[in-house]
């Protein structure tokens, strides 16, 4: 059952001027204001602090047995000020356990084992650690003291998945393993550890960890994963790993394996085995794909002017998928655009791979993608999943409670990045008919929940409330403030949160702090009601010097709108109103057309803003 959000102001910390509308805040949010871990202008409070990790992680996979034996060396460090008497160990793969919780049915090829532990020592002491859920508690003999660390030795192995979606066998020698180590989880300042369990619907939230991955895998497998490869010329034959080194610093696609190639059996080196070893600091998560068929291309883009750093952009597919042999170029375009346009960041990783799986999925420095017919929804697909790189990981977002925070940022840059490959009327069309038309012509309940509603409490709503709604209110914003304050906004509470883990109200208060403006009135009305867009053309009459209309927010969201004017002479003209037309009546207004001319008709036009009931926003003489 869904919990019903209070949306009575209540008195928090933050206000930006005096007497100014406060937005709602949880209680456990309002202790980490009062104990400075978070500050009341959006920046990370003087007290603030995060945890994190170092990884030594060694698997060796079999693809056709569908086996993954792992073991891994873990240095939780503790930069709380809190006494961790336990730790909590996140265990996602056990989502394919029988009778674990999850979303929907499971099938007999998706249930496995999940993980099995061979051994788990905590600083050298052997611990035993059952494996029953995506959540696992570990005690601690010692209690972890503030800024000390612990040492993990854990030692697993489990069964791939048959069915694949984010992770699982892809084809009988071909499988993509995301969520396979067991990891500590997130302990943070407003809520502790993070216990939600992975009902295999809601997404992620990592620590930052530095990692070392080795990857065995049999000869004449090739392995993409997320980070740099530390030994091309040990994995690869020679000429494979000079095409490689090639790509980085190639615009064209180069071919690193054909088909024929890796059929003959020519790519990799002639061990029974060989490791492929990966290096990733500072990052959320690790991921992998492993094939003996897929074909690989690569090529580099220039994503940094200032220092004409490039970064690699690689695809992993089945020979037979026309859209993944465009995947290179695509993935080019998309880092050349996010990294000069919106937002307008360089890309922070060095490579990013593009694998041919099922579960249109973002992981650090790879998308798990799947095939389609169509090579221009599939580019559109594509560029979903490489912008979240900033949201969420970028910036550490709490996907599992907050989604919009990413999903509503990637949805946004969709459309901006989709107008300039497609044009604003298919770009549009698009975004309409996916991201909006269903929640606003066909809404159920759920879908008209708050924003703010934790995503983990979502069922029906989820996909309205974590992807198109938020994206409209961000487009919203960035209409009334302007593209040049918009941006400056956006970077500012970028730049703040880079490598930290923000809340809801930490982007509120930046966005109000960097543009000096109380704009608490505006996240409260997108955020924390259960509105939806309706506007109502009530009357048009004649007013001195020009004519008033009187427009009613039937719906309640304040959206931008253009107001269309045809004349009695036939002549045209749009008048466009930013969402600031509403902050002192989000109800009702008026407005004056000041003209000397009689008119014909009036049509209230929203845009991508899709209205409710259409029918009334049209007045005729």
């Amino acid at each position: 059952m869904i919990k019903p959000i209070i949306l009575s102001a209540v008195g928090c910390l933050f206000l930006v001027q005096a007497k100014a509308q406060s937005l709602y805040m949880p209680r456990d949010i309002q202790k980490a204001y009062q104990k400075e871990t978070r500050s009341a202008d959006g920046r990370p409070g003087k007290k603030y602090w995060q945890n994190t990790g170092k990884y030594n992680i060694n698997i060796t996979a079999i693809p056709q047995s569908r086996s993954v034996k792992g073991t891994e060396q873990i240095t939780y460090i503790n930069n709380s000020p809190d006494t961790l008497k336990r730790l909590n160990m996140k265990l996602i793969v056990n989502i394919h356990k029988p009778g674990v919780a999850r979303m929907g049915d499971a099938g007999a090829d998706y249930l496995t084992p999940g993980i099995q532990f061979d051994n788990f020592l905590v600083n050298g002491e052997a611990k035993k650690v059952p494996s029953t859920s995506t959540n696992q508690w570990v005690p601690l003999s010692k209690p972890l003291m503030p800024h000390d660390s612990v040492k993990l030795d854990i030692g697993w192995h489990f069964e791939i998945s048959k069915e694949s979606g984010r992770e699982g066998m892809i084809d009988s020698t071909t499988c993509y393993l995301a969520y396979f180590y067991p990891r500590v989880s997130v302990y943070d300042d407003y809520n502790g550890w993070d216990r939600l369990p992975f009902l295999d619907a809601q997404e992620f939230y990592n620590d930052f960890n530095d990692y070392k991955l080795s990857v065995s895998a049999p000869k004449n497998y090739v392995v993409w994963a997320t980070g740099t490869l530390q030994n091309p010329n040990e994995v690869l034959q020679p000429e494979y790993a000079k095409r490689l080194q090639a790509s980085f610093t190639s615009d064209s696609t180069i071919h690193v394996a054909s088909a024929a190639e890796l059929a003959a059996h020519k790519v990799t080196a002639q061990n029974d085995l060989n490791t492929w070893v990966w290096t990733a600091n500072d990052i959320s998560d690790m991921a992998v794909g492993i094939s003996d068929h897929y074909v690989w291309d690569a090529a580099s883009v220039v994503v940094d002017d200032a220092t004409h750093r490039r970064a690699s952009m690689q695809a992993a597919f089945l020979d037979s998928s026309e859209d993944f042999h465009h995947a290179v170029q695509n993935g080019r375009n998309s880092l050349d655009w996010l990294s000069h346009n919106w937002p307008g960041v360089p890309y922070p990783f060095p490579k990013m791979t593009s694998f041919q799986g099922f579960a249109d999925m973002e992981y650090p420095m790879m998308v798990n993608d799947s095939h389609t017919d169509d090579v221009r929804f599939s580019q559109f697909v594509q560029d979903h999943e490489i912008a979240h790189t900033y949201f969420p990981f970028y910036m550490g977002i709490n996907e599992s409670r907050y989604a919009f925070m990413d999903e509503g940022w990637a949805t946004t840059f969709e459309l901006l990045i989709g107008t300039s490959e497609v044009g604003k009327e298919k770009a549009e069309k698009l975004y309409k008919m996916f991201r909006v038309n269903g929640w606003i012509h066909d809404a159920a309940t759920a879908e008209d929940l708050p924003v703010i509603t934790p995503s983990s409490e979502l069922r029906g709503g989820y996909g309205n409330n974590s992807y198109g709604k938020p994206s409209l209110s961000y487009f919203a914003l960035k209409d009334m403030l302007g593209d040049d304050m918009f941006r400056k906004a956006l970077h500012g509470y970028m730049d703040r949160w880079h490598g930290k883990h923000p809340i809801p109200w930490d982007y509120f208060n930046s966005i109000s702090s960097i543009t000096g403006k109380n704009l608490n009135w505006f996240f409260n009305n997108w955020f924390f009601t259960n509105y939806y867009i309706d506007l109502s053309l009530k009357s048009v009459t004649k007013a001195a010097g020009g004519y008033t209309l009187a427009i009613k927010n039937v719906g309640g969201f304040v959206v931008p709108f253009d107001v269309k004017v045809t004349y009695a002479d036939g002549a045209t003209e749009t008048l466009h109103q930013t969402p600031a037309v509403w902050e002192k009546d989000q109800k009702s207004i008026s407005l004056y057309i000041k003209t000397i001319k009689a008119l014909k008709s009036v049509t209230l036009d929203g845009g991508i803003f899709m209205d409710a009931t259409e029918g009334d926003n049209t007045w005729s003489k």
